[in-house]
């Protein structure tokens, strides 16, 4: 959404964003994802990162502070109070874009879910409204929340949350009423009908492993430096606490979901895919859309091919290595799946970065005046977008380009600490080729389509 209400093409914003070489940005790219390899295998022969305990404590008071039961509580209650709040948004506002609903939806809750996960750890495992109803519901029952009827069957694994988000991403991305308010208020009311649904079943542990937004915000929260050792508040290195992600079924299918609806969302709006409706008649030379139902079945193809694409070729690449008689090849992907975490975050803050800080700052002035009566409930309703960001696109550009290289950097240096784990001696290095290449591959293809958008 732009601050008039318009629809945002929330992505990139275009090549005119980025005022450098994009041969130089990819060819630099390409460089250092090679150079950084090769210093890996020269200096890095041994695991890091396999023992995924320890750390080094926090201060006593933060430890304290984190522990109490109050803070715990507050956190509750904040995630509760703005769970109502976009609850009756939803309901009592106005069906327009300018509705505060859609930016606390699109913007806050899916885009801020990766910054304020690499800050404070796994937020939405903190917050979550339908964690705090399904414990209120144990509470009145005399239940325990952490157990259901039946036991969570290990086989599902992150499947659901797979699902879950893809679900989302398909409302967000290719079904044309994603700005209509009863639309994307029957997707959260059968989001919040399904988790409860699940917790009374499952307990905790569905939440844990098949909310969509609690998968992914734990995942991201494996980037920061909070983790627990023993139930005690621990600092440790991103990358350690990186290596502790759980290879569960359905992991794979997460990281790529995540990882090919952004690659998607930058496609959807190049010259490339643009031209290609325009031939084939789904919009016109004025840019206009010709055949709604043509244009739509193409990009739900699209985004599913970029998604199942992006997942067998990690899969491939990662099961295309010499391993022990005793290493199944199937559990590979899975066992390597956590070094795409840091490519994920990187495109996130390349592909969103002026979307979530201009956006999200319009989303707080209009929910100070949610039924656009002229009220000011927050006192936010008289502030102004600073696009300060958007006024320096060197900045801006560079900006996106090294967050593209940094989070491929630290995915080679993950995915090589499991190798030289999990792989026999003779193919410690030449089994990571074909997933080098692969990383290569999405360095050079995202940062095509970040400046093709």
């Amino acid at each position: 959404m732009r601050p008039d209400g318009s629809t945002l093409a929330h992505g990139i914003g275009g090549a005119q964003d980025l005022p450098i070489s994009p041969e130089l940005a990819i060819a630099g790219a390409v460089a250092a994802l090679t150079v950084s390899f090769t210093v890996l295998a020269l200096a890095w022969r041994t695991p890091r990162y396999a023992d995924s305990g320890g750390g080094r404590p926090a201060p006593a008071w933060l430890d304290t502070l984190a522990s109490h039961p109050a803070f715990r509580i507050g956190l509750r209650v904040l995630g509760m109070v703005l769970f109502l709040y976009t609850a009756m948004v939803a309901v009592l506002g106005p069906d327009r874009v300018t509705n505060p609903f859609f930016g606390i939806f699109y913007v806050w809750w899916w885009v801020g879910l990766v910054p304020f996960s690499l800050l404070f750890g796994p937020v939405w495992r903190a917050i979550s409204p339908v964690r705090t109803i399904n414990l209120a519901f144990a509470k009145v029952s005399g239940g325990d929340p952490d157990v259901g009827i039946f036991r969570y069957p290990e086989r599902l694994g992150h499947w659901p949350a797979a699902v879950g988000l893809f679900a989302f991403v398909w409302l967000e991305l290719v079904y044309p009423y994603s700005t209509e308010l009863g639309p994307v208020r029957l997707w959260c009311a059968v989001y919040v009908a399904v988790m409860l649904l699940g917790g009374a079943l499952f307990g905790n542990t569905f939440y844990e492993r098949a909310d969509p937004f609690e998968v992914y915000s734990t995942l991201v929260a494996k980037l920061s430096v909070w983790a627990t050792d023993g139930g005690r508040l621990v600092l440790r290195s991103p990358l350690a606490n990186l290596a502790t992600v759980v290879p569960r079924p359905g992991l794979v299918a997460v990281t790529a979901v995540l990882f090919g609806s952004t690659a998607f969302d930058s496609f959807r709006d190049s010259t490339t895919w643009l031209r290609f409706l325009q031939d084939h008649d789904f919009i016109n030379a004025n840019g206009a859309v010709a055949s709604d139902t043509a244009a739509t079945i193409a990009n739900n193809v699209a985004l599913l091919v970029f998604c199942v694409g992006i997942g067998l070729i990690f899969a491939a690449a990662t099961m295309a290595t010499g391993v022990e008689h005793r290493t199944d090849r199937r559990t590979l992907p899975n066992r390597f799946a956590h070094s795409i975490v840091p490519i994920i975050v990187g495109y996130i803050v390349a592909h969103y970065l002026t979307y979530f800080v201009e956006v999200g700052q319009m989303t707080l002035i209009q929910a100070s005046d949610p039924f656009a009566d002229g009220s000011n409930y927050l006192g936010t309703a008289d502030l102004q977008v600073n696009y300060w960001l958007s006024y320096h696109p060197t900045l801006l550009a560079n900006t996106k380009v090294i967050a593209v290289v940094i989070g491929h950097v630290l995915g080679v240096i993950a995915a090589h600490d499991r190798a030289v784990q999990i792989l026999p001696a003779r193919h410690q290095l030449t089994g990571q080729l074909p997933l080098l290449f692969a990383m290569v591959g999405f360095t050079a293809g995202g940062l095509f389509l970040l400046f093709a958008a």
